[in-house]
């Protein structure tokens, strides 16, 4: 006999939850951002519908079980976010978040087997004698003197440091602010008696330079730095570069369960303060009157029987910036703005991940003995020199393919199951190997979008190749099961991945901080009124900070008086934060504040 299901209902108002239609504020996407803007308006206190396309959430904060009892990250796998707001203002913790803490970092070993172990080696307060740092970095005394210096000075600093580039919204850039007056020059210039405003202009691998850090510590933050946005080479991008790294050692840990526990967390808030979520529902149309937002459109094909979701408020975009012009009616948007969107480049490269499930974990051949219990590294970047990194940019960059020299294999090689049981309960000896590995954007790659994709196991065959020259364990017969997403794979799963390209967009000077996605977007307002960006296409970026909803906020606080007049205790703006109205009044000196 068949069986009714009858309708979920608002306990509240009695309506059925798949026919209100009339909300404050409705987002476009359940990524992490996405996700992230929605706890923080409906803790606020307004009433917000999320609509995601995709069966789940989390966009690229996302987990898969290939096989029973090990889980993979297909996408992120880092936590970067222990430095940010959120976690303490969402109450994170309440709703099922927990971190695992990493006691090894990892290190670096370059083909000769010269390694670096660096741990979380850096922040450590019981280690500062310069003669550690001569034997373990192979420098002289006053190299290493002049390196813990740095570090020393900018430690008690270090979470201004992360808030004044990533947690405080970027200024106007027509409001003329000069580089030195910027939140990230004023920390610095406060706590670094070395510092100097010529920083603000080098890449990172001039910054290095200057600090004459030797390979291979030096090319594994350089990879660290170009795998998770800011390129080493380009100009400007040597503090954003330099804290992306820092931001892996201050955090030190990942998910209980890997990256989607994040985005479980930031969903439970929003729901647990009366915001509604619906999967299944891709967005056709940002419904726009009059030149404001009003509400949006689901396809025919989604569950909710009510296809038109109105915002009393504003509508918030949680995809990707290039799909803006698909989602707004031309009418409401010029050509030229148009044309802006459509040239922003999807060229700076992405990840090729492989995921092994081992019934053994690698032994490096050059001290197995460093490796015991949880003090197994957590990531090694293998072939770590400077010169194999610029021939990988270079294969990457200007032959627009992907390495097929062994020597051009620079990878980093990250291992979780031995600080985090969760992520292993098969009862298998080993775990799952996570491999990242730079390529072209499938759309840059010079022989198609599916180059990589028809090359995928012969890379995966030189990766395994690579693993076994330093973990000469790394038989065949060790490999139970292996999942690819190369950057075309990763497109086609989540759809936040335009491009294939990883990061979004290029991550370069020109496409940074007060200009990036475009200037006049950068403060995530859009032409239409009521219409705001909240996707790692704006600023600051991926990396599953929740730095973009929180960013957010300072703008619709200003931009809604009834958001300003509701103010809650929890919630504290950055220090750095400069409405509006003060900068178009030219303010020229900011407040250096403290940690909020």
């Amino acid at each position: 006999m068949s069986q009714t299901t009858a309708p979920a209902v608002d306990p509240t108002t009695g309506q059925r939850l798949d026919k209100r239609s009339s909300y404050d504020f409705v987002v476009v996407g359940g990524g992490p951002n996405g996700l992230g803007i929605a706890a923080y308006l409906s803790k606020w206190g307004f009433s917000v519908c999320l609509v995601e396309a995709r069966p789940e959430l989390g966009g690229g904060a996302d987990n898969a079980e290939p096989i029973p009892g090990c889980s993979i990250d297909p996408h992120a796998v880092y936590f970067y976010g222990a430095a940010g707001p959120p976690l303490e203002q969402l109450d994170l913790a309440s709703y099922g978040f927990r971190m695992s803490f990493i006691p090894n970092y990892g290190g670096c070993i370059t083909h000769d087997h010269r390694a670096f172990f660096g741990g979380n080696t850096f922040h450590d307060s019981s280690s500062r004698d310069p003669e550690v740092y001569v034997e373990m970095l192979g420098v002289d005394r006053d190299t290493a003197k002049m390196y813990l210096e740095f570090m020393d000075a900018l430690r008690p600093r270090m979470r201004d440091f992360f808030r004044s580039i990533y947690w405080t919204p970027p200024y106007d850039e027509s409001w003329g602010i000069p580089k030195a007056q910027t939140p990230v020059a004023r920390v610095l210039r406060d706590c670094l008696p070395m510092y100097d405003d010529a920083m603000l202009d080098m890449s990172f691998n001039e910054m290095m330079d200057a600090l004459a850090l030797p390979d291979p510590v030096r090319a594994g933050l350089l990879l660290g730095s170009w795998g998770n946005g800011p390129h080493p080479y380009w100009k400007g991008m040597a503090l954003p570069g330099f804290a992306c790294t820092q931001l892996q050692f201050f955090s030190g840990c990942t998910p209980v369960g890997g990256m989607h526990a994040l985005a479980h967390a930031l969903a439970r808030c929003a729901l647990a303060n009366g915001a509604k979520i619906f999967v299944n529902s891709p967005v056709s149309e940002i419904i726009v009157h009059d030149g404001v937002a009003k509400g949006v459109r689901v396809a025919d094909e989604s569950l909710l029987e009510e296809k038109t979701i109105w915002a009393n408020m504003g509508v918030i975009n949680n995809t990707h910036v290039k799909s803006l012009p698909k989602l707004v009616s031309s009418d409401h948007l010029t050509k030229t703005f148009r044309q802006r969107i459509a040239d922003l480049s999807l060229k700076g490269g992405s990840l090729y991940v492989a995921n092994f499930i081992v019934n053994e974990l690698p032994e490096y051949s050059d001290a197995p003995e460093r490796y015991e219990g949880s003090n197994y590294p957590s990531g090694m970047a293998l072939h770590c020199t400077t010169d194999a990194l610029m021939e990988l940019m270079r294969d990457v960059h200007t032959y627009r393919m992907h390495p097929t020299d062994l020597d051009h294999y620079i990878a980093w090689y990250i291992v979780h199951a031995p600080h985090d049981p969760t992520r292993n309960r098969s009862n298998l000896p080993g775990g799952v190997v996570t491999v990242n590995l730079q390529v072209p954007a499938p759309e840059d790659h010079k022989d198609g979008p599916l180059a990589v994709n028809d090359a995928k196991y012969e890379i995966l065959d030189n990766l395994k190749q690579v693993l076994r020259h330093y973990a000469p364990n790394m038989t065949e017969d060790k490999y139970i099961k292996s999942v690819i997403n190369t950057p075309y794979d990763s497109e086609q799963r989540n759809m936040g991945f335009v491009g294939g390209n990883w990061m979004g967009m290029r991550q370069s000077e020109d496409e940074w901080w007060a200009r990036k996605p475009l200037p006049e977007l950068a403060r995530y307002r859009t032409p239409v009124e009521g219409l705001y960006l909240c996707h790692q296409t704006s600023y600051p970026g991926g990396l599953c900070l929740s730095a973009v909803p929180y960013n957010l906020m300072h703008i619709l606080k200003e931009d809604y008086s009834e958001i300003e007049a509701t103010t809650p205790e929890w919630w504290y703006p950055s220090p750095w934060h400069l409405t509006d109205a003060e900068g178009a009044r030219g303010r020229s000196s900011l407040s250096t504040g403290g940690d909020g």
